[in-house]
């Protein structure tokens, strides 16, 4: 089952893992953590509605190799707080951080917050999240 923009479904759905979301497209029960997280759907929603991303993947490059969504620079998260002025543009845009599941996404935002990139937030549930809800023909891993 994959998200549209316009297919905010108002019941649980399950992927193909068995892994389930409810309507907002998270996880069963997920903490949601909104001044620090931001859901695969209202990444999307709002990307298509003209908001500006830069969207950085902290995975290894392993992780990559097996599964990534277009438009993502890497910066792995040992390189993160060397590498923070990659993950800014002139124009302010928001910086997404994504990883696997969404932990070390989170770890990464954190960084770059002490840094001083103040317009960041980490992708709930990672590419895995991403898999499920959004592009299933992107590999589950």
């Amino acid at each position: 089952m994959g998200f549209s923009e316009g297919n905010n479904q108002a019941m649980s759905a399950q992927g193909e893992d068995g892994f389930q979301v409810d309507a907002r497209g998270l996880p069963l029960g997920y903490p949601l953590r909104p001044d620090w997280e931001i859901t695969p759907r209202e990444y999307v929603r709002r990307k298509a509605a003209g908001e500006k991303f830069i969207v950085v993947d902290v995975r290894p490059q392993s992780g990559r190799d097996i599964a990534s969504i277009p438009d993502t620079i890497h910066i792995p998260l040992q390189e993160i707080e060397s590498r923070a002025d990659e993950a800014v543009d002139a124009e302010g845009s928001c910086v997404i951080t994504l990883c696997h599941h969404g932990v070390n996404s989170l770890r990464a935002a954190a960084v770059l917050r002490h840094t001083g990139v103040a317009n960041v937030l980490s992708m709930a549930g990672g590419i895995h999240l991403w898999s499920v809800d959004i592009d299933p023909s992107v590999p589950i891993y």
